[in-house]
């Protein structure tokens, strides 16, 4: 029976082994309804097995979970999920309309010509919807594979490295696209290597290696706060040390100048005693840990 829950996805403790190889130890994931979800690793992370798991196309060696209420592997719950994998390739001499016709009859959803152009509107490839696939370029066929994954009305999409093979122009059409499922409730799962992509669509995020979770939450609770200010100065034949020096450590690296403990509060008077003394003062931001950082710094720790 289905569980009313604020929760799309939930499992606790999947692990996956596939003979004497353990793709999976120990995945515990909370997906919530109407956010966009990202889902972070190296390669051999374990990612692709735990799309699988979730979209019930393997059965987990251990643990267990719900997807949209329904255990894993449940009919009810995939008919409600939209899926786009890895690696896919339709037939290349049916045409962009007729791939998703097929789809639709697999689904078994009573779907009409307009709402197959809809799809192929969405993902901008109406005006090639009678073209046939072996005329497409790979980022075409990955823009007729997130129109499939959309069939349907889907309460769930798991796209699986959905903007790979596109450009920057088509990177910039799939955010708007996810971000508009977002609008209308659907809830997105996004498995994806690309983190500045991720860093501008996701609303939570987690990070997966060698079979397990290691952090899981916003951007910023994940990368970590503000620690100290950055500085882009030129003094003007006057050393700076004294203005700096009630300001606590600092480093300097060219015109760049490092505090690590001047918080916000703290920066118009370490500015006003810069510019006292004589500096230019060119550009103040934050040092902020980049998701980047935090991710090798998170993978490399347990040794991926």
């Amino acid at each position: 029976m289905q569980t009313d829950c604020a929760n799309v996805v939930d499992v606790e403790h999947l692990a996956k082994q596939f003979g004497h190889v353990v793709a999976l130890v120990d995945l515990t994931l909370h997906v919530r309804k109407g956010e966009i979800f990202g889902f972070l690793g190296p390669n051999g992370a374990g990612k692709t097995t735990s799309v699988k798991l979730l979209a019930g196309l393997a059965r987990p060696s251990a643990g267990s979970g719900t997807l949209l209420g329904y255990p894993l592997g449940d009919r009810r719950a995939r008919r409600r999920l939209g899926y786009l994998p890895e690696l896919f390739r339709y037939h290349d001499w049916l045409t962009a309309r007729e791939v998703l016709a097929l789809h639709a009859r697999l689904i078994g959803e009573r779907v009409h010509v307009r709402d197959l152009d809809a799809a192929l509107q969405t993902v901008g490839l109406r005006a090639r919807a009678g073209d046939r696939v072996g005329t497409f370029s790979k980022g075409m066929q990955q823009r007729l594979g997130l129109a499939v994954a959309l069939l349907g009305n889907p309460e769930l999409v798991i796209l699986d490295e959905p903007t790979s093979a596109l450009d920057p122009a088509g990177r910039l059409e799939v955010r708007e696209i996810l971000r508009g499922l977002r609008d209308r409730g659907v809830s997105v799962f996004l498995n994806s290597h690309l983190l500045t992509e991720v860093e501008k669509v996701c609303d939570r995020i987690a990070i997966v290696t060698r079979g397990r979770v290691v952090a899981q939450g916003t951007i910023p609770e994940i990368a970590g706060a503000s620690a100290g200010v950055r500085v882009r100065v030129r003094e003007n034949g006057t050393p700076l040390t004294q203005a700096l020096a009630e300001y606590g450590p600092y480093t300097r690296d060219g015109e760049h100048i490092f505090a690590p403990e001047v918080h916000a509060d703290r920066i118009p008077a370490l500015v006003a005693a810069l510019v006292a003394a004589g500096a230019q003062v060119y550009a103040v931001e934050p040092a902020s840990t980049t998701l980047e950082e935090r991710f090798l710094q998170l993978t490399q720790e347990r040794g991926a």
